[in-house]
C-alpha cells in the first residue's frame, strides 16, 4: 500500500457558510465575497508552513473545493482569476509499484500560484473606494499599445472604465477628435468605451490605421488610456521569379537568400525541399536569424535535394513558399561515396582544399548592436571554412552571464535573455578550424525604454489632509516627465493654491473637496513611453465594513488561516481584533495582523475556536464585524488498501476505512491509474471497501481511494497484480516454493503504563522460510499522522514485547515479519493508546546563530519531533545576549524553528539558548551556544604587498596582516586577483580573464603558480570574510621571464611512397618566449631492433621537413620540440604509418612480392626461367615427333592398366596415334580426353596468378589460378604436353 500526501487542508483557510447579505449591506456596496480573497491566500501557506509532513500536500487535497470557492468570488476577482487561468489539478500519483513515498511532498498546483498572486495583490495593492461612493474615473481595461488586427475580422479597440457617476467616453485619432457618429461602420459598446469597426458591409481596414486614445470622463475628472497604435496585419505574396541553378565548387561557401515579403508581424522563416521535406541543419548547413540558408562549405551530397524558403504568417495561418533553388556542385571527385561522409579527413579524401575560416555574417572584423533593456539580445556569427569551423563566444573583461546566456544554432548564435545595463560591452565570436582562426567583435549598447521606479497611486484624503503623488521612472536616455490633469497639460490647468509641482512629485496641502481630479503622468524617451492615471479623491467617510456580517468559517485542525475584515473610511481607520468579545488586541505569538487588517492564525488549535471581532475606528466613528471560527478534525484513512496479487477469475476486496469530522459530509470515490473508476456490474463499492468479482487482466493497475469532505481530503493507493492461470504441478514430491511471510495478526495492547505498554501478536504463515525478525512500527496522529516510524526490532521467536513510550503521544502500532525471502505486508494497526503529558526532557539540537545581513542574527534550531514534545502546544523560549557585555538576557517565545534578532552590531559574539516548553512546563535549562551577528564587507586591504618572480611560471607574494577590527567578520582568506595584461611577443592575443589564488587567513605569504611565461601581469589583493571581498589593494605589475614553449601543434607524419616521409607541424600555441628553432629527433625501428638516433635542428619559421628513407622495411619514430633561449619545450612524438594490414601475413607477403617485382634482378631471373622452359618444350616436341621409348627414373603415381605391355623394363612406348588416351587421363562421355585432377601440369595453370619466390629466386609457392578444365579440345595427352613430365623423361 502506498499513501499519497494529499491530505488536505482546505481548512487552511476554511470554508465559509455566510448568511445572505442584508439589504443594508447591498445598499452600501459591500462586496459579499471580498473576504474570500484572503481565504485563497492561505491555500499557498498550506504546503509551506504546516507543522509536519502529514500536511505538506494540503494544497493538493483541497483542489476541488477551492475551485468551487473561486467561482463565488466577486466580479473583479473572477476576472483576475480568469486571466491567471486557474485550472483544476489532477490528483497526483504513481503507477510504479513501490516507488511512491508514503508521505511525499507534492508541489502546489498552478491554481495555488494564482491564488497566492491574488493574495499579494490584496495585501499590497492600491486602495479601492466602494462603488457607492462618488469617485473619479479609473481605466480598468484597454488594448495593447501596438494593436495589430486581422483584416478578415471586425476591429475591436478596448477601453473600459469605472467611476461614480458612470463615466462617458470619447476618442481621438491621430491626436484629433474622432467623431464616431459620422462613420456608420464605427460604434461604441453600451456602458463601455470599446470601439467596434464593422466591415460586414464592405470597407478597407487599412483606412482606419492610426493612433487612438480613449478618454473616460465624469464630473470629478478625466482618465486617459494609452495611445493605441492600430495596424492591420499584412501577409503579401512572394514575388514571382525564375531561379537559375546555383553553380558552386565543392568546398566553397554558399548563401541562399530568402528575402521574404515584409509582413506584419514578421513571418516565421523555415527551409524545406519542394517535396516538403525539412532541410537537415547542422554545424555546416544552418539558417541564419535573417532567414538566409548558409553553407560553410558545399559538399557533393548537397545536390541531392532542392531548397525552398517558406514564410508562415501569424494571423492568416498561411505558408508561402518561394521557388526552390537547385544546386550544381563542381567536384574533383564525381562519385558521391557515402562512406566518405564519416571519414576522419573527409575533405582531403574528396580532394577539397582546406581553408582558414572567414565570416559570412556579419561581414568584417567588428560591428555594433543596440538592444533595449528587458529584451533578448541575439548575437550571430556564421563562418565558412574547410573543415567546418567551430564557433566560440567570449565577453571582453568578464564572463558570459551563465544564468541568462544560451547558445543556439549549433553555437553560431548567442542569446542573452532579459538584458540589463551590465550586459553592455564588447563580445566576440571566435571561428576556428585546424587551419587557423578568426574573430569578430560586436559592441553591444543597452538602452532602455522608460520603466517604473515609483508609479503614481490613487490618493484618498480627508479634507484638510496633506498628500503627494510621485511619478519616478528610469530609462536610457533619461526619460522626461510630463504631468497632466484631466487629460490637459498641468501648465494650462486652472491654478490650485493647494498644489505644488516639484519635478516628479506633486504635493497637496490642506486639500479640499474641490481638489478632486485625475492626474496623468507621462514619462517618455526615444524608445517608448509610460502613461499612468492616479486620481485624488477627497472624502469624509466614517468607517464601514465591506464584508457580510457574522460569517461562519470552518477550518481543519493544525492548519494556517487568515480572517479577513475588509473595511473603508476616510481618514483611513485603524483596525483591531478581539476574541469572544474580551481580552486585549490580538497581535503577536500565534497571531499576526497585516496592514490591510487581515488576522493570520499561524496554527489552528481546538482552543482557537470562537467568535472574532474586528473593530475599525477613525475620528468620525467606528464599525465592527464578527467572524465565527469552527475547528474541524481532519479526514484520515486509517485502514488503507493493500497491494494485492490475485489470480484471474478470483474476487479481490480493497479496504478503505476513513475517520472524519462527523459534522462534515464524507464522500469516498475510487480512481484507477489516476483516472475516475467506472463501477461496472463486476464491481461493488461500499463505504469502506471496493470489491472486484471475477478479476480479469484489464483490472490490473493502481487503485486510489479518495476520501473527501468539503474542507479536505485524504488519498491512499494500492496496486493490483493479476496472474494468468498456471498448470497445476503433477509432481507432489517437488520442493515447496519459499515466499515472504504472511503478515502478523490480532495485535493486542496490555499492561498499560505511563511510559510503557506490552504488545502481543499472532505470527502469520512463514511460507516455508522461518521468520528471523519482527519490526514494530508506530504512528502518531498529532504531528505526522499517517507516517509510520520504526520503534524496535525483535527476534523471530518472540511474539510479545514491552515497548518504551514517550509522554503525550497517541500511539498506534503495527508489526512486520521478516524472513530470508523478504518482508511481509504490515499487520493491521492496533488500537490507539495515548500516554499522559509531561514537561520536555530535552531541548532542540543544532542551535546556531548566524547573520544573514550585516545588522541581524538569525537563530535556528532543529525542531523536536512528536516523541520528544511530551505535551501539547510545543514552543521554544529563545534567549540571547552580547557575550562580552554580560548584559541581561533578551527572550522571546517562538512557535517555529527560527528567530531573527535585528539591529545588531556588525559581527559580535552572542550567547544563545533555546529551551523547549509545552503546556506541562519547561524543559531542562539549556547550555549556551556562541553565535555571531551578520558580517559586513572588510574595510581594509592588505598592505605592503610584495611580488617576487620565482621562475617563468610562478611568483611569491608577501603582505602585512590587516587589523582585526577592519575585517568586520570572520577572516576566511586572503585572495589575490591576477590577470595577464599582455604578452611580450608582439601581435599575440591573450585572454585577460581574471584568475584568483586563495591563502588561509593565518598566512602572510604564498605562491601563485601556473602563470604564462614572457608576459606582463597585474595583481591585486583583497581580504575575504563571510560577506565577501573587501577593497582592493594597490595594483602590482610584474613580468614573467622567458620560458620553454609548449609542444608544436598538429604534428603530422605522411608517407606518400616508400622512399620519403613528409613531416608537417604548426607553431606552439604558447611560445612562452622568442623561439629560436625546432629540434627533430628520429630513429628507425623494426620490431625490437632500433637504429641510431638522428638529430635535426630547424629555424623557427620552418614547419615542414622531408626524410629520405634508407630502409624500406623499417618504421620511424619522430620526436619534435620547439626551443627558446631557455631550452627545449614539451616534445610531441609520432610514428610513421605502418604498412596496411601489417598484422595479416598473406597481405604482407603480397606487399613484399609487389616490392620485389619492381627490382631488376628479379626481372632478369624470370626471363631466364622462361627461356629455359621454352627450350625444354621444344625438346619435348622434337622427341615426341620421333616416338620411341624413354627411360623413367621412377614410376608415376597413376597405376598402369592391365593392357599395358611395357611395364617390365620400366619404359613407355609413345606412339603417334592421336586418339589413344594416355595414362593418367580419362575419357569423357563425348569421347574427348579429360585430364586428371591430380596432374600437376603447367598447361592447367598457364593463366594463373603470380608465382611466389624467395629473394634468391627459388620457387616457393603454388599456382594460384587453374585453367578451365571443361575444354572441348582434349585429344592431346596431358603428359605429353606437360613440361614437368618432359623433364622427368629427360632425367
Amino acid at each position: 500500500m502506498r499513501r499519497l500526501a494529499a491530505r488536505g487542508a482546505a481548512g487552511d483557510a476554511g470554508e465559509v457558510a455566510a448568511p445572505a447579505a442584508d439589504s443594508s449591506d447591498s445598499a452600501q456596496g459591500r462586496s459579499p465575497s471580498s473576504w474570500r480573497l484572503i481565504d485563497l491566500c492561505a491555500i499557498w501557506d498550506a504546503g509551506v508552513y504546516l507543522p509536519s509532513a502529514a500536511w505538506n500536500g494540503a494544497s493538493s487535497g483541497v483542489a476541488r473545493r477551492r475551485l468551487n470557492e473561486a467561482e463565488r468570488l466577486s466580479s473583479v476577482r473572477e476576472a483576475q482569476l480568469k486571466q491567471l487561468e486557474v485550472t483544476r489539478p489532477r490528483v497526483l500519483g504513481s503507477r510504479e509499484r513501490g516507488r511512491v513515498p508514503r508521505m511525499a511532498r507534492q508541489p502546489p498546483p498552478p491554481w495555488v500560484h494564482a491564488a497566492f498572486l491574488l493574495c499579494l495583490l490584496s495585501l499590497g495593492g492600491a486602495i479601492e473606494i466602494p462603488m457607492d461612493l462618488t469617485q473619479p474615473p479609473t481605466i480598468t481595461k484597454q488594448s495593447v499599445k501596438d494593436h495589430i488586427v486581422d483584416p478578415r475580422d471586425n476591429i475591436l479597440i478596448e477601453c473600459e472604465a469605472k467611476g461614480n457617476p458612470a463615466p462617458s467616453f470619447h476618442w481621438t485619432r491621430n491626436s484629433r477628435f474622432f467623431n464616431i457618429a459620422k462613420d456608420p461602420r464605427v460604434s461604441m459598446r453600451r456602458r463601455s468605451g470599446t470601439l467596434v469597426i464593422d466591415f460586414r458591409s464592405g470597407g478597407r481596414p487599412e483606412e482606419y490605421e492610426g493612433e487612438y486614445q480613449c478618454f473616460a470622463r465624469n464630473k470629478f475628472g478625466t482618465a486617459l488610456s494609452n495611445r493605441i497604435r492600430l495596424q492591420v496585419s499584412k501577409s503579401p505574396l512572394w514575388p514571382k521569379e525564375n531561379l537559375d541553378p546555383v553553380v558552386v565548387q565543392e568546398g566553397a561557401p554558399l548563401t541562399l537568400q530568402c528575402n521574404p515579403p515584409p509582413g506584419l508581424p514578421s513571418p516565421v522563416i523555415f527551409w524545406m525541399s519542394s517535396s516538403m521535406e525539412p532541410i537537415t541543419q547542422d554545424k555546416r548547413v544552418s539558417q541564419g536569424h535573417n532567414g538566409d540558408l548558409y553553407f560553410s562549405n558545399v559538399m557533393l551530397q548537397d545536390m541531392q535535394t532542392d531548397y525552398s524558403c517558406n514564410a508562415r504568417f501569424h494571423f492568416t495561418h498561411t505558408i508561402q513558399q518561394k521557388n526552390p533553388f537547385t544546386l550544381k556542385v563542381l567536384t574533383n571527385h564525381p562519385y558521391n561515396d557515402s562512406s566518405l561522409r564519416n571519414h576522419p579527413d573527409m575533405y582531403s579524401a574528396r580532394g577539397v582544399a582546406e581553408r582558414t575560416p572567414s565570416f559570412m555574417y556579419p561581414q568584417g572584423t567588428a560591428s555594433s548592436q543596440m538592444v533595449l533593456r528587458g529584451m533578448d539580445l541575439l548575437l550571430e556569427c556564421i563562418a565558412s571554412g574547410v573543415p567546418t569551423p567551430d564557433i566560440a563566444w567570449y565577453k571582453k573583461g568578464g564572463d558570459l552571464p551563465s544564468d541568462k546566456a544560451k547558445f543556439e544554432n549549433f553555437n553560431k548564435a548567442l542569446r542573452i535573455t532579459n538584458v540589463s545595463e551590465e550586459d553592455s560591452g564588447e563580445y566576440f565570436c571566435l571561428a576556428s578550424n585546424k587551419m587557423g582562426s578568426i574573430r569578430h567583435t560586436i559592441s553591444v549598447r543597452v538602452k532602455a525604454a522608460p520603466y517604473w521606479l515609483d508609479e503614481p497611486k490613487n490618493l484618498i484624503l480627508a479634507p484638510g489632509e496633506d498628500g503627494r503623488l510621485v511619478c519616478r521612472a528610469n530609462g536610457n536616455p533619461k526619460p522626461t516627465v510630463q504631468w497632466m490633469v484631466n487629460g490637459e497639460p498641468l501648465q494650462s490647468a486652472p491654478p490650485n493654491p493647494n498644489r505644488e509641482v516639484a519635478g516628479d512629485t506633486i504635493i497637496f496641502r490642506d486639500t479640499q473637496i474641490s481638489s478632486r481630479a485625475v492626474y496623468q503622468c507621462n514619462t517618455s524617451n526615444e524608445h517608448g513611453y509610460l502613461l499612468a492615471n492616479a486620481f485624488v479623491s477627497v472624502l469624509d467617510v466614517p468607517p464601514r465594513m465591506l464584508s457580510p456580517r457574522n460569517q461562519l468559517i470552518r477550518v481543519i485542525l493544525y492548519n494556517r488561516t487568515r480572517l479577513d475584515c475588509p473595511f473603508f473610511g476616510s481618514p483611513i481607520p485603524t483596525l483591531r481584533w478581539f476574541k469572544n468579545g474580551q481580552g486585549s488586541n490580538l497581535d503577536g505569538g500565534n497571531y499576526h495582523v497585516y496592514e490591510n487588517g487581515s488576522l493570520e492564525i499561524k496554527m489552528i488549535r481546538k482552543e482557537d475556536q470562537g467568535i472574532y471581532t474586528c473593530v475599525a475606528t477613525n475620528i468620525l466613528g467606528k464599525a465592527e464585524n464578527q467572524v465565527r471560527l469552527e475547528v474541524k478534525d481532519p479526514t484520515r484513512i486509517y485502514r488503507m488498501p493493500e497491494d494485492q496479487v490475485a489470480k484471474r477469475g478470483t474476487t479481490v476486496q480493497l479496504e478503505c476505512r476513513v475517520k472524519h469530522d462527523p459534522s462534515l459530509k464524507l464522500t469516498v470515490s475510487w480512481l484507477k491509474d489516476d483516472e475516475p473508476l467506472y463501477i461496472g456490474n463486476r464491481m461493488k463499492k461500499e463505504d469502506d471497501s471496493l470489491t472486484i468479482f471475477g478479476v480479469a487482466e484489464r483490472d490490473q493497475g493502481s487503485y486510489t481511494c479518495v476520501a473527501s469532505t468539503e474542507l479536505d481530503q485524504d488519498l491512499a493507493k494500492a496496486y493490483l497484480t493479476v496472474l494468468a492461470d498456471q498448470a497445476t504441478p503433477t509432481n507432489r514430491l517437488a520442493a515447496l516454493p519459499k515466499g515472504r511471510p504472511d503478515r502478523p495478526r490480532d495485535l493486542e495492547l496490555t499492561d498499560l503504563a505511563e511510559r510503557s505498554v506490552r504488545l502481543t501478536w499472532i505470527p502469520g504463515d512463514d511460507n516455508n522460510s522461518p521468520i528471523t525478525d519482527y519490526v514494530v512500527q508506530f504512528e502518531e496522529d498529532q504531528f505526522q499522522p499517517g507516517v509510520w516510524h520504526d520503534h524496535s526490532k525483535y527476534p523471530g521467536s518472540v511474539n510479545s514485547a514491552v515497548l518504551r513510550l514517550s509522554p503525550y503521544v497517541n500511539y498506534q502500532f503495527r508489526v512486520i515479519a521478516i524472513n530470508e525471502v523478504g518482508s511481509s505486508h504490515p499487520s493491521l494497526p492496533s488500537e490507539r493508546y495515548r500516554t499522559s503529558g509531561a514537561p520536555p526532557e530535552s531541548n532542540p539540537g543544532d542551535v546556531k546563530g548566524e547573520g544573514t545581513r550585516k545588522n541581524n542574527m538569525e537563530i535556528t534550531w532543529t525542531p523536536m519531533n512528536a516523541t520528544s514534545a511530551f505535551g501539547p502546544n510545543l514552543r521554544y523560549i529563545v534567549k540571547w545576549r552580547r557575550r562580552e557585555t554580560r548584559e541581561a538576557w533578551n527572550n522571546v517565545t517562538v512557535w517555529g524553528s527560527r528567530y531573527v534578532v535585528g539591529q545588531t552590531p556588525v559581527y559580535v559574539p552572542y550567547e544563545i539558548r533555546v529551551q523547549a516548553e509545552n503546556d506541562f512546563g519547561k524543559g531542562p535549562e539549556p547550555e549556551s551556544v556562541i553565535g555571531y551577528s551578520g558580517e559586513d564587507y572588510p574595510r581594509a586591504a592588505p598592505t605592503e604587498v610584495k611580488v617576487r618572480v620565482m621562475n617563468s611560471t610562478a611568483i611569491s607574494l608577501q603582505w602585512n596582516r590587516v587589523y582585526s577590527d577592519t575585517v568586520q567578520g570572520q577572516l576566511r582568506e586572503y585572495r589575490a586577483y591576477y590577470w595577464r595584461e599582455s604578452s611580450l611577443l608582439k601581435n599575440l592575443w591573450v585572454s585577460q580573464k581574471r584568475q584568483q589564488a586563495s591563502f588561509p587567513g593565518d598566512r602572510l605569504r604564498g605562491v601563485v603558480s601556473r602563470l604564462f611565461p614572457y608576459s606582463n601581469y597585474k595583481l591585486e589583493m583583497v581580504v575575504v570574510n563571510g560577506r565577501g571581498d573587501g577593497p582592493r589593494s594597490e595594483t602590482k605589475e610584474f613580468t614573467t621571464p622567458e620560458g620553454v614553449p609548449s609542444a608544436p601543434r598538429r604534428f603530422r607524419v605522411r608517407q606518400p611512397n616508400l622512399e620519403t616521409i613528409n613531416l608537417e607541424w604548426d607553431h606552439p600555441e604558447h611560445p612562452n618566449g622568442i623561439m629560436i628553432g625546432y629540434t627533430l629527433k628520429y630513429v628507425a625501428f623494426n620490431g625490437t631492433k632500433v637504429g641510431k638516433q638522428i638529430v635535426e635542428n630547424f629555424s623557427p619559421n620552418q614547419t615542414k621537413f622531408t626524410v629520405q628513407r634508407t630502409d624500406p622495411v623499417s618504421r620511424y619514430r619522430f620526436t619534435l620540440s620547439a626551443r627558446t633561449q631557455v631550452g627545449s619545450g614539451e616534445a610531441v612524438t609520432e610514428e610513421s604509418p605502418a604498412p596496411p594490414n601489417e598484422a595479416t601475413p598473406t597481405a604482407a607477403y603480397t606487399n613484399n612480392q609487389a616490392d620485389i617485382a619492381t627490382q631488376g634482378w628479379f626481372i632478369g631471373l624470370m626471363c631466364a626461367i622462361a627461356l629455359l622452359v621454352l627450350i625444354l618444350l621444344i625438346v619435348c616436341f622434337i622427341k615426341r615427333s620421333r616416338g620411341g621409348k624413354y627411360p623413367v627414373r621412377e614410376k608415376k603415381d597413376v597405376p598402369l592398366g592391365p593392357e599395358d605391355p611395357k611395364e617390365e623394363d620400366g619404359s613407355f612406348d609413345y606412339s603417334d596415334e592421336d586418339n589413344k588416351p594416355l595414362q593418367g587421363s580419362q575419357t569423357s562421355l563425348d569421347g574427348t580426353i579429360k585430364q586428371q585432377e591430380s596432374d600437376d601440369s603447367l598447361v592447367d595453370y598457364g593463366e594463373g596468378g603470380e608465382g611466389q619466390f624467395n629473394e634468391d629466386g627459388s620457387f616457393i609457392g603454388q599456382y594460384t589460378v587453374k585453367k578451365d578444365k571443361e575444354e572441348t579440345e582434349g585429344n592431346e595427352s596431358s603428359e605429353a604436353t606437360s613440361p614437368v613430365n618432359a623433364i622427368y623423361s629427360l632425367a
